[in-house]
């Protein structure tokens, strides 16, 4: 499940180069909203993040999500209007310091597993998992045309093809960061995030009963968590490990 990513300031902007960020926006295409890459990324990420989930359930048994439609990645399936367009796409506009979204929840079925206590970590873990994967991708497709963007931008003028390759950077940029951020928010072992199931998978019968009584309480925790800015001291600094490993080993 995925709940939400947020921009991180100043900190960790020059880990995503700040001079390539800036100079992209010269050559962005005027015809393309500067918020559309950002969105997009967020769609892809928040698109296989559920389908990861739903095809580890169905490969240990739990076969919910496959009758469902939910093993595609047409976004179609898994757009929650609300959380992944309207919501996203208002605090990206404001310019929020963070930014929540997240997709229909693929349905699981734990009963219908196999090993349901054990088999429940690897479901709750592919979600993290895929965004960590997607992470690398978009390090990879950044990495290879940031240079060339940068290059265009010196340039007296700029063709359509350079600022649509403009935007091509932004969403990788972007999905690095997304990526990190919903891979570290989602493995924090609080359910109903993802790291909280595996905590519940974990942890002897007893423990985890009364970890997972605290679900329907999760969403208010969080939001405490996140008013009160405690969950950035939680968060930021595996996020930044990440980005520093990610955007500093490839």
């Amino acid at each position: 499940m995925e709940y939400g990513w947020r921009w991180l300031d100043g900190r960790s902007t020059p880990l995503l180069n700040c001079s390539v960020a800036v100079r992209f926006r010269l050559v962005f295409s005027p015809t393309l909203p500067i918020w559309a890459p950002p969105l997009l990324a967020l769609l892809v990420a928040v698109v296989f993040h559920e389908v990861a989930h739903g095809w580890v359930a169905n490969r240990l048994g739990d076969p919910t999500a496959a009758r469902l439609g939910r093993l595609t990645l047409n976004p179609i399936a898994h757009i929650d209007i609300f959380g992944t367009i309207l919501v996203p796409l208002m605090l990206i506009v404001t310019n929020a310091p963070f930014v929540f979204g997240y997709a229909k929840p693929v349905p699981v079925n734990f009963n219908n597993l196999r090993h349901p206590k054990r088999d429940m970590i690897w479901v709750a873990a592919a979600g993290p998992a895929m965004n960590l994967a997607l992470a690398f991708v978009f390090t990879i497709v950044w990495k290879s045309l940031a240079p060339m963007v940068a290059g265009h931008a010196d340039q007296p003028g700029s063709s359509g093809a350079a600022n649509y390759l403009g935007a091509v950077v932004l969403m990788a940029q972007s999905g690095i960061l997304i990526n990190v951020v919903l891979a570290i928010f989602n493995a924090f072992p609080l359910p109903p995030l993802d790291g909280g199931r595996v905590m519940v998978g974990l942890l002897p019968h007893a423990l985890s009963v009364k970890l997972a009584r605290i679900e329907p309480f999760g969403f208010i925790i969080l939001i405490v968590l996140l008013m009160t800015h405690t969950l950035d001291y939680i968060i930021d600094p595996p996020t930044e490990f990440l980005l520093k490993l990610y955007l500093g080993a490839f």
